[in-house]
């Protein structure tokens, strides 16, 4: 993942921008695929809002998700030079919460884990809770998680991972796979 950021290329990074952007109540694999069309045709960094959802049209919510690379890509520069300039994934976290409309806690982790930048930080996605309420790191799976439950639960994840000595990063990943069988990206 740091080989991403390591470059500092605006592609490679806007295209993970766009790619977390899209995961929400989305499966993977249909947003990756998305990305690499928009890439295909040109449409990433020059694509209009309809443009743009005629290729997310196996993804969830491919308008609003439109207009929010739309948005993203308008406020890349900015990204880019604050993503060079801090190196706090908590304090990055937070402006990327901030400034990206469509990403929360789960998406920003996301985004910097796959940019090398967010290895300490937890992707509280359901296959992660579900893996954490089996081995009893939590005792339910939460209806929804504001910021406070965020912290809560991010830490217990940390606290798992330093007991069982596998990195963050990489328990995230053993977790993912053992839930969906596979590892992606």
């Amino acid at each position: 993942f740091s080989r991403t950021g390591e470059s500092g290329s605006k592609e490679k990074i806007f295209s993970e921008m766009v790619y977390c952007l899209l995961t929400p109540q989305s499966k993977a694999v249909y947003c990756w695929a998305a990305v690499g069309e928009l890439k295909n045709k040109g449409l990433l960094f020059k694509g209009g809002e309809e443009e743009v959802a005629a290729e997310l049209r196996k993804v969830r919510f491919p308008n609003n998700k439109s207009l929010y690379i739309l948005e993203a890509r308008s406020k890349l520069p900015g990204i880019m030079h604050f993503l060079k300039q801090e190196n706090n994934p908590l304090e990055l976290r937070k402006r990327l919460i901030k400034d990206i409309k469509g990403y929360g806690f789960k998406e920003a982790s996301h985004f910097l884990r796959n940019i090398g930048k967010g290895e300490h930080l937890a992707i509280l996605d359901r296959h992660i809770l579900r893996n954490l309420k089996t081995f009893g790191v939590i005792e339910e799976i939460p209806e929804s998680i504001n910021e406070k439950k965020y912290f809560e639960i991010e830490k217990l994840f940390m606290l798992f991972a330093k007991d069982l000595n596998i990195p963050p990063a990489e328990l995230d990943l053993l977790l993912w796979y053992k839930e969906t069988g596979k590892v992606f990206k």
